[in-house]
């Protein structure tokens, strides 16, 4: 599909539970996933080699993520275009009583094809509504690679940098960057 130049502002659907994931929506989780992790996007999650990864290996971190679904402890949060995925997100927190109060972004990725539309942003401005309204959460925390510029994308949506580890992420050899650690207050 070509890119989508003149892209509508995107729809947002989530997925609360296991089976409200379409097998058509999880092979679009899956291009997306493999399209962006390829492309050098900072969404490398355990279980996955360096790139470039296959659906082989994404698909089975995908179902591990969807298996955990429950709209009180994890969502996907899904961003279309005319259809079409565009990006999404994983918004979920832990149960635990000293911690329930707040929530972990992850896996924050926009199709390559949809770049520079403003869908990671509108994703961004979406999350904190849906963590606080209908989760209960009252702030959300987010690790990002430096060295993309995310630090400076996250601060721009309200996020405040709260810590760093100086080189935990080896991206190549000779290649490492810092975990810059967000934050945000709903």
């Amino acid at each position: 599909m070509a890119a989508h130049k003149a892209a509508r502002a995107p729809e947002f659907t989530q997925i609360t539970r296991p089976h409200e994931l379409t097998c058509d929506l999880r092979r679009e989780l899956v291009d997306c996933w493999v399209t962006v992790s390829n492309a050098g996007g900072a969404v490398i999650p355990h279980g996955f080699s360096l790139p470039p990864v296959s659906p082989r290996e994404v698909g089975p971190v995908l179902d591990q993520i969807v298996h955990t679904l429950d709209p009180q402890r994890s969502r996907l949060l899904v961003a279309t275009v005319e259809g079409v995925l565009a990006g999404w997100l994983l918004l979920r927190r832990d149960p635990h009583p000293l911690v329930a109060h707040c929530g972990v972004v992850n896996h924050v990725q926009t199709h390559t094809r949809f770049r520079g539309l403003g869908i990671g942003a509108a994703l961004m401005r979406r999350v904190p509504v849906v963590a606080r309204d209908e989760m209960g959460v009252e702030r959300l925390a987010l690790a990002a690679r430096s060295g993309l510029g995310l630090e400076d994308f996250y601060r721009k949506l309200g996020w405040v940098e709260v810590g760093r580890w100086p080189g935990a992420l080896r991206v190549a050899p000779g290649d490492d960057r810092d975990e810059i650690l967000m934050s945000l207050a709903l």
